[in-house]
């Protein structure tokens, strides 16, 4: 697309907006709207004239005309419980109250010339096909169940009640989207949470919140504010409900591959509601963590979790305007452990090292604001103004090698402001959006100070293997990075065409992405501890040393003004009463100028040049190919995007049916890699090996690879080293010229069933994705080769060729797409509503998932083989082969309710790499990890229980809350780290007590009032 098209489109869709904005014009369908259909059958000398939905909370009306067959078509509502007003050519009829959830496309027929029927037993959910009337004008009674029309989705619906009610430890609301078939809620020892679906990793997840993105462009977790943080991206107050999809969603959702995640906010209503909450617990609360167990019995470690906030909302004008506010903070510490890997001994270690290991902790503070004013000035219209700001610091570290030392001091920092109109016509909705963002994320270290990097290498057998036992000292963590801008869409819906709910939209967006990346301040020497012959352990003589400094060349800040669009249209299209089929396609187009437009250096260009580096004669790859003129890149334009899916309906009430659907996903590549490129001449990663201290990979002398000298410890002795190394040892980035968009391919087939009071849905989804980006090792052998195998040393074993740099530089490393993922899963999922004729609900998935993948799950830099083709398709490391989630609570006689969840999954894969020296391979080896029993790798058990005693003043409805919570019941041990060296006798066994973010038995008291 030339600049000349950007600018046209970019006029058309600010006329667009500006139009529907200022003008009388059409409204909206949009992510996470309902919508609802059907038709109304009425006598020959009274037909339907128009229906009207009326949010019972708040008195929102809309509006829209019946057809001469009765049919009706509410494109776009938002979650809520309703009562329709149906207009006839005399007189107007009242149906019951009827409860849309948020994303669902729902069918609902009545029928007003029927004879009454007997009302159904207390408790029953079952009802008949068609609605029927009383002979007056005031009720008609809501007997048709309403009609799932979702198509080929797969997913869950996450409801208020579900989110109020089911134990949790963090009040993330995003903590029971694991009831959706594929997905899984991660969380680590510091409390850092993550959505994971099918077989890829959480970058490729979006969520959209009142319709709108919450996309991280720059880092890795997918939402703003996630990466590496145990804060909560919204708070959970302020969710009415979400719906989860796993596969097949339609045209709607942009930026996305894997799991979408649609939520609206709470609303004020036309009476007043408040609440607040406290949460404790400490260590006098829970059992002891495994590692305050073993080897010995250890104090426990000071912790607590407190959780507080409030909510208030109403009116402002009873039936036009309304206004909601929640605040919600968290106050953590909690415990992670440091520990060698593969089980190494502490013993082994010299003692002055000891005391970094064992159990310490991390403190954390979050505040999560958010605030909706929303308007009616008219049946036809709404306005919603809303704000999240979200500011938290805290220290940081993560359960393994890593001593408290190395710490990093993290801030989160993220607004957000929502301007939205939507108006509804007779037979159109338009949806107008204005939103914005600014997101900031600035770890920095908490200690300064030079850090030791410890590893052991050992020979078993005719292979080695290197383990990571420690890093203290300084920390290494220093970023600033985020994003800011605009973004501008609209949604307009069509339903003037019998049978067809037709869909189309836009959206721009302007948002510049910041990275400041400057990590080694500190530097790092690295020691293999069994260098040197006859010394237990070497920590005098490092083999490599890594540190930070500024350079002549590129931006240390690197800042990127994107331009994003994205179109779409969709059209839900009744063929029948029985089937129905969801057509849409999108495309998508972004355009980064920081990579479009970047232009290699010309000091790059000489330091790879045959004339200094000859490696690259006869190498398998073209350096130019990765060489940048300014000109010769061009934004990816191919971003079609198909989305097909159909329901099938066996009968008329539409109790069973079957549905399917496939649909094309692209994602973004993520800035935090693109920027790599233009950063790393202005700040630059210095590394020098030193000669004879590494027993693994020796490195032959050149300008980087020297005689080790004490006076390298000092900053004068690391400025000699830059001064007098050509390059001062920096690496390189280069990126490829031609680089593609990651994409998945979705397949989906299953059935649905009704069967009083429960469904069923059993199904059958494909997920293949592709072009992923990874990070190759570049350096080549002086013959051009990746490995070389000597024939005279006949222990001579695979090694990547990192000493083999450009004279006086560091590593060549080069930027590329190509990472393949592939899932295959059968789910079983049955979910009972709650209700109160029948106080009970039960959400339940069971999910058998075979997955493959390149490389190992979640890994970036792939610098084990020369080419991401060299990599073989093996068994995903990062996804279960089983996985069963069961939710369910009920109302008890006592007035207690009673909720639990249980979770369980098959052990986890391990995945290493083997270097062997006969024969002469490389391979990349798997196996499962013994865990418990080998019957499940992750089992927890949570109850809740939950009294309310009503107080009896300000209103009818205030009372105070008293809870308790028992996480993880069965106290199980759900272990995080295995020895993953395949040449060790203990390969695949349990290697420390870590639990990661398993907790022990632990009790939650909180306590709520509410009016």
């Amino acid at each position: 697309m030339t600049k000349m098209m950007l600018r046209a489109a970019v006029v058309s869709l600010t006329a667009l907006s500006s139009g529907l904005l200022f003008a009388p014009t059409p409204a909206v369908a949009q992510v996470g709207q309902a919508s609802l259909r059907g038709t109304i059958t009425a006598p020959a000398d009274n037909p339907v004239v128009e229906v009207t939905a009326i949010e019972i909370s708040t008195g929102l009306r809309r509006t829209v005309p019946a057809d001469a067959s009765g049919a009706y078509n509410f494109a776009s509502l938002r979650a809520g419980t309703y009562r329709l007003e149906i207009k006839q050519r005399n007189g107007t009829r009242n149906s019951d109250a009827l409860t849309l959830r948020v994303g669902q496309v729902a069918g609902l027929d009545l029928d007003l010339s029927a004879p009454a029927a007997p009302a159904a037993p207390a408790g029953t959910a079952e009802v008949p096909a068609t609605g029927t009337a009383e002979s007056g004008d005031e009720i008609v009674v809501t007997g048709n169940r309403i009609r799932s029309l979702s198509g080929g989705q797969v997913g869950s619906v996450i409801s208020s009640r579900l989110i109020e009610q089911l134990p949790q430890n963090n009040r993330n609301f995003l903590a029971f989207a694991d009831l959706a078939p594929g997905v899984r809620f991660i969380e680590d020892a510091s409390g850092a949470s993550r959505i994971q679906g099918g077989a890829q990793d959480s970058r490729t997840v979006n969520v959209f919140i009142d319709g709108v993105s919450q996309k991280d462009y720059v880092l890795k977790n997918g939402i703003t504010g996630q990466d590496s943080s145990p804060g909560n991206p919204f708070p959970q107050l302020g969710i009415g409900e979400y719906q989860v999809l796993s596969s097949n969603y339609k045209a709607e959702f942009d930026q996305v591959s894997s799991v979408a995640i649609t939520a609206v906010t709470k609303s004020g209503t036309n009476e007043f509601h408040g609440e607040g909450f406290y949460d404790f617990t400490n260590q006098n609360l829970r059992d002891r963590r495994p590692s305050e167990i073993f080897p010995t019995v250890i104090p426990k470690v000071d912790t607590s979790n407190k959780q507080f906030g409030g909510a208030l909302g109403g009116p402002i004008i009873k039936d036009k305007a309304h206004f909601f506010f929640t605040y919600e903070g968290k106050r953590i510490a909690s415990p992670y452990d440091v520990r060698p890997e593969n089980g190494y001994p502490i013993a082994s270690i010299p003692a002055q090292y000891q005391d970094n290991f064992g159990t310490f902790a991390l403190q954390f503070k979050q505040d999560l604001y958010f605030g909706k004013i929303d308007i009616e000035p008219t049946d036809n219209d709404l306005i919603e103004l809303s704000g999240k700001y979200r500011n938290e610091s805290g220290i940081q570290n993560a359960t393994g090698i890593n001593a408290a030392s190395t710490s990093t001091l993290n801030k989160v920092v993220d607004k957000r402001g929502l301007l939205r109109w939507q108006h509804t016509g007779n037979q159109w909705i338009n949806d107008a959006r204005l939103s914005y963002e600014d997101a900031l994320f600035a770890p920095t270290p908490a200690t300064d100070g030079i850090t030791q990097f410890f590893q052991a290498t050992q020979r078993i057998g005719n292979g080695i293997q290197r383990t990571d036992l420690l890093r203290a000292g300084g920390g290494g963590n220093f970023q600033t990075k985020g994003q800011k801008g605009w973004t501008i869409q609209d949604d307009f819906t069509f339903t003037g065409l019998q049978g067809h709910t037709i869909k189309v939209g836009a959206k721009a967006k302007f948002v510049k992405l910041n990275t400041l990346e400057q990590n080694l301040t500190n530097p790092e020497y690295t020691y293999d501890v069994n260098a040197i012959p006859g010394v237990a352990f070497n920590d005098t003589l490092p083999y490599k040393l890594q540190f930070g400094a500024t350079g002549a060349a590129g931006q240390a800040n690197v800042r990127s003004n994107n331009f994003q669009i994205g179109f779409y249209a969709q059209d839900d299209w009744d063929i029948t009463s029985h089937l129905t089929l969801n057509l849409g396609l999108r495309w998508d187009y972004e355009r980064t100028p920081s990579y479009l437009n970047y232009v290699t250096s010309a000091e790059n260009i000489a330091a790879v040049s045959p004339a200094n580096y000859p490696n690259l004669i006869n190498a398998d790859y073209n350096i130019n190919d990765y060489i940048s003129n300014g000109n010769d890149r061009k934004a990816f334009k191919g971003a079609w995007q198909p989305r097909l899916g159909f329901t099938y309906r066996f009968d008329d009430a539409g109790r069973f049916s079957m549905f399917g659907g496939y649909g094309r996903s692209y994602d973004r590549n993520q800035f935090d890699f693109l920027q790599q490129e233009a950063s790393q001449g202005a700040y630059q990663v210095r590394t020098f090996n030193f000669i004879g201290n590494d027993s693994l990979n020796p490195c032959v002398p050149s300008q980087t690879c020297i005689a080790w000298n004490p006076v390298y410890l000092t900053a004068a002795g690391r400025q000699q080293l830059a001064s007098a190394a050509l390059g001062g040892g920096r690496e390189f980035r280069f990126l490829n010229n031609d680089l593609k968009v990651p994409y998945s391919d979705q397949f989906s087939l299953g059935v649905r069933g009704r069967f009083s009071p429960v469904e069923l849905e059993v199904g059958y989804t494909h997920i293949a994705s592709r072009d992923g980006f990874a990070f190759l090792l570049g350096n080549r052998r002086p013959d051009g080769s990746f490995f070389f195998n000597d024939p005279a040393d006949p222990g001579d074993v695979p090694q990547s060729p990192f000493s083999f740099s450009p004279n006086g530089y560091g590593s060549i490393i080069l930027g590329t797409n190509g990472l393949k993922t592939n899932s295959d899963a059968v789910y079983f999922k049955l979910t009972k509503t709650y209700s109160a004729a029948s106080p009970w609900s039960i959400d339940a998935t069971y999910t058998y998932t075979q997955a493959d993948e390149t490389g190992k799950f979640g890994d970036t830099y792939l610098l084990d083989y020369a080419q991401l083709s060299d990599y073989p398709m093996l068994r995903s490391s990062g996804v279960p082969r089983h996985r069963f989630v069961i939710a369910g609570s009920v109302d008890t006689p006592i007035g207690v309710t009673f909720s639990t969840k249980f979770q369980i999954e098959s052990p986890s894969y391990l995945k290493a790499f083997v270097d062997r020296s006969d024969p002469f391979t490389r391979e990349l080896v798997g196996r499962q990890a013994d865990s418990l029993g080998d019957l499940w790798g992750r089992r927890q058990l949570d109850f809740a229980f939950t009294k309310y005693v009503p107080l009896g003043f300000i209103t009818d409805q205030t009372k105070i809350r008293m809870r308790l919570d028992i996480l993880n019941v069965m106290n199980d041990r759900n272990y995080t780290d295995y020895n993953n060296s395949p040449l060790d006798p203990n390969y695949g066994q349990r290697s420390t007590y870590s639990t990661g973010g398993n907790a022990p038995r632990t009790i939650k008291l909180s306590a709520g009032f509410s009016f």
